[in-house]
């Protein structure tokens, strides 16, 4: 078999703080004591064996930090070493080394508890940085147990107590959960509709984490054109494109032991996906235009979406791979609408914020009457937060010093729905997220137009294709997705 470790130069590796207890499970003896003899090397303390049977005893009887095994062993077989490994101890890293890297083998190890996955060959700088990876993980698991979940809440300044100020069940649990996985390593990938604050929670993470006297670097994937994005993000060298006249590292670098928050991941193509996947396995960085590799990079990613993840994977928008490898710890953000007991402290909050910005000292700030209150509440909210702080700043630049608020106070904007209606769209998708609104109303568009398909071609399924132009596969997922039956003969929804 090939020699896996590449010769190549030695890119300069994370701190990996004190030694771990590795386990390298292996049936290719030159890889696995190659494996070993780099890992001892750098401190580690290593147990190799290329015995599958022996690899489980091991991993049921002996605590290992970190375990790099094989994918395709036999009889034993990888998968099996791996689910033994994680049932015996659920803090365990587990990096699966394949020389098979196909995305169905590699998600099913992500999605049996495996922390990462080596592609062979690989070389001995890339096995090293992602042990240096596993190092952090290791110390950040040992540290969260120390997390006071209180104390971060009282040092933080106005953007952050609004990010944070809620007593609904399900908002507060999105935040326990963001403070718990703060002082750690792993990524996280925020979910939620816009305006829910998405960008506050990662501002959160990323200021009570490990990092924080580091840059937390923003990337908005919606906001430029692809090959903008690839350059921002990856760096370029000089000449590499026109107007390239120097050369420049990429956020990716600049993010180096900082953390990188991806807002709306789901809106890069699949193409740059791949290329961050590869950051993702390596931790090393290519510059467009480069053919050498330019930087080792330690980066904590946090991603955010205004989709529903698991969806824009069905969808194709966000490759299923990469998806596992930044959802280590999902938080979901309600929306307002679901969190109506927050509404009264977030109006109070903005209006004192907002009237301390916009008036002039010691003039007596208004107050809310029940009645407004309660108004507050009853409004639907679809830009969430963003748009319940707009409104009361709209209130705090227009009320009189010391007068109460009356709901006649609040502006309210209810045209849109019926606009909607009348140009023949769903209600209420004209006050969506632009994405979301576009997948309602493709969604909306593929139902009604199986619906009459259906119906024209008298329930043949073979005429209902030939009259669509598409094949009788497409027409059948189609008809699954929005709950058609196969056999049905008149057009109608279950």
């Amino acid at each position: 078999m090939t020699d896996p470790f590449l010769h190549e130069p030695s890119p300069e590796v994370p701190d990996k703080g004190t030694g771990l207890r590795i386990l390298v499970v292996d049936d290719d003896r030159t890889l696995r004591e190659g494996c070993a003899s780099v890992l001892q090397m750098d401190g580690h303390n290593v147990t190799a064996t290329g015995r599958g049977e022996e690899a489980l005893e091991m991993v049921r009887r002996r605590k290992f930090d970190l375990i790099l095994q094989d994918l395709y062993m036999t009889p034993i077989s990888g998968m099996e070493i791996l689910k033994a490994a994680v049932e015996a101890n659920k803090k365990v890293i587990v990096v699966v080394m394949t020389g098979n890297p196909t995305v169905a083998s590699s998600i099913e190890a992500l999605r049996a508890g495996a922390w990462d996955y080596l592609p062979k060959p690989f070389s001995a700088s890339h096995l090293q940085v992602l042990v240096g990876r596993a190092a952090h993980a290791v110390a950040a698991n040992k540290d969260v147990r120390d997390i006071k979940p209180t104390s971060v809440v009282a040092s933080g300044g106005a953007g952050e107590i609004a990010s944070l100020l809620g007593i609904s069940p399900a908002f507060r649990k999105a935040v326990d959960l963001a403070q718990k996985v703060a002082a750690t390593d792993a990524s996280v990938m925020i979910s939620g509709e816009s305006g829910t604050g998405k960008e506050m929670i990662a501002q959160f993470i990323h200021k009570h984490s490990r990092r924080a006297g580091r840059k937390l670097v923003p990337v908005n994937c919606a906001a430029l054109p692809d090959n903008l994005l690839e350059s921002e993000m990856f760096g370029y060298r000089k000449g590499a494109f026109t107007g390239a006249d120097r050369d420049k590292p990429g956020l990716l670098e600049v993010a180096h032991q900082g953390t990188l928050f991806l807002d709306e991941l789901t809106e890069m193509t699949m193409p740059l996906q791949a290329k961050l996947l590869r950051v993702l396995q390596d931790g090393v960085v290519r510059r467009l235009g480069s053919e050498v590799q330019d930087a080792v990079v330690d980066v904590r990613f946090i991603s955010a979406t205004n989709r529903d993840p698991q969806e824009a994977v069905q969808q194709g928008h966000l490759r299923e791979d990469l998806f596992y490898r930044l959802r280590v710890v999902p938080i979901k953000l309600p929306p307002l609408r679901k969190r109506v007991e927050d509404i009264p402290l977030l109006a109070d909050f903005f209006l004192k914020r907002s009237w301390e910005r916009h008036r002039a000292s010691g003039a007596p700030a208004p107050e809310l009457t029940p009645e407004t209150v309660a108004f507050l509440q009853s409004r639907p909210w679809r830009g969430n937060v963003r748009e319940l702080q707009n409104v009361i700043e709209h209130v705090a630049v227009i009320a009189e010093a010391g007068r109460p608020i009356t709901p006649d106070d609040i502006p309210v904007y209810d045209d849109a729905p019926a606009h909607a209606e009348e140009a023949g769209l769903p209600a209420g998708i004209m006050n969506d997220a632009f994405h979301v609104a576009k997948d309602n109303l493709i969604a909306h568009f593929e139902k009604e137009y199986l619906a009459r398909l259906t119906t024209r071609a008298g329930g043949n399924m073979s005429k209902a294709a030939r009259l669509a132009g598409i094949d009788r596969t497409t027409l059948y997922r189609l008809m699954e997705k929005h709950g058609f039956r196969r056999d049905v003969l008149s057009g109608s929804v279950d």
